[in-house]
């Protein structure tokens, strides 16, 4: 007896789990029109959930693709420094810097310049650039798909790969506004590099010294120039460090403020205010997936209380009537959403090159699941009023 009690303990559960199913999918069929509207809402919703999802990606990218592919774990700024646009803002010195790279505990310190300026191509092209002073040899230096790297040329700049669609080629001379200088394109990063969706120009610091302290001459840079420079500034140090470096305590010592790399982001022009719009757009999506579908299923089950008193009166189990209707909005939401990212990802491989739009795996991945979830815990809010429904109400108790 014992052993047949313990082989019908699963055969039942898969008996009630089979009928569960049967009932949800049977509904669905009955009411498809009403499913297929509610359905379209919900691909709708996940339709916009990938896009947005992909313009916030393609928003980082374009705005601090330079900054995430660099080798460094936090920035020093000089202290008291605005943080909204702080690389702009920011100087450092000659001892601050050399505070960093005495430090103990920091494994590398390079001075790093930052400034966005205009220049015209020598096909008389306009074009914008962020120019980033780095140290030719050191840690900074971007990875290279072609050409040569920073520092084999005063006037040499290495440009994002980006840039080849406003016409630069290795060669390109560029003069920049008002003061003349040339900058030659001597290489291309291997990918994307940009920072304040401008793209980033690699080139040694010393020429990014000799243009931010104005001193410099029409033409190419020289070596002379750059001997007769009297400026020991920088707009930042970049570092590398394990974590276990005390850093404050060297900012204390050294006059400065660091920020991770990842908190750096936010010292780019207009990075929060685009993640941040994007993102409170992301949440009232995820709370109106949740609203709607609460909403259809309180209707719906409003429609089907004569239904429900009925199984209720025959013995169905309260928990029994909620997996059930949680069954068809789970089918519900995942084949929708399913639909929905699918048309997302096809719309995004239309988007124009001008867009900055880049679809991720993984945020797509973490939207599906917020608005599948969330729609369930809609659902689930709804049909609770499930367990409140009396089975007399079969009997006529509601007349």
């Amino acid at each position: 007896m014992t052993g047949v009690q313990s082989l019908s303990a699963p055969a039942s559960v898969r008996l009630e789990i089979g009928v569960m199913m049967f009932l949800a999918l049977r509904e669905l069929r009955f009411a498809r029109g009403r499913f297929t509207l509610m359905g379209v809402v919900i691909a709708l919703i996940a339709v916009l959930v990938v896009l947005l999802s992909g313009l916030s990606s393609g928003l980082v990218n374009d705005g601090v693709s330079g900054l995430k592919s660099m080798p460094a774990t936090a920035f020093a700024f000089d202290e008291g420094t605005i943080t909204d646009n702080a690389f702009s803002r920011s100087l450092v010195d000659g001892e601050q810097l050399a505070t960093w790279q005495e430090a103990e505990g920091v494994e590398q310190a390079e001075p790093m310049g930052v400034s966005i300026v205009n220049g015209t191509t020598d096909s008389d092209q306009q074009i914008d650039m962020t120019l980033f002073g780095i140290e030719p040899g050191g840690f900074l230096e971007p990875e290279l798909s072609s050409g040569s790297p920073v520092g084999a040329d005063l006037g040499g700049i290495v440009v994002s790969e980006t840039a080849k669609s406003e016409g630069l080629d290795i060669g390109t001379v560029i003069t920049l506004d008002r003061i003349g200088l040339e900058l030659t394109v001597v290489g291309f990063t291997e990918g994307q590099s940009t920072f304040g969706h401008v793209d980033v120009a690699y080139l040694p610091i010393d020429t990014w010294r000799l243009i931010a302290s104005n001193t410099a001459q029409p033409g190419a840079p020289t070596a002379a120039e750059i001997a007769a420079l009297d400026y020991d500034y920088s707009s930042v140090v970049a570092l590398r460090t394990p974590a276990s470096t005390d850093l404050g305590a060297i900012d204390d010592a050294a006059g400065t403020m660091t920020m991770t790399r990842t908190e750096s982001f936010n010292a780019s022009p207009g990075y929060e205010a685009e993640t941040l719009t994007l993102t409170m757009i992301q949440v009232f999506l995820y709370a109106i997936c949740a609203l709607v579908v609460g909403a259809f299923f309180t209707v719906w089950t409003i429609q089907r209380t004569g239904e429900i008193a009925i199984l209720r009166a025959v013995g169905a189990s309260r928990g029994y009537l909620l997996r059930d209707s949680i069954a068809q909005a789970a089918i519900l939401l995942v084949g929708f959403t399913a639909v929905g990212v699918a048309a997302g990802v096809g719309f995004g491989a239309i988007m124009p090159d001008a867009m900055p739009f880049d679809l991720e795996a993984g945020p797509i991945a973490v939207a599906s699941i917020l608005t599948v979830v969330l729609g369930l815990i809609g659902a689930v809010l709804a049909v609770v009023r499930i367990s409140r429904i009396d089975p007399l109400t079969a009997l006529g108790g509601q007349r």
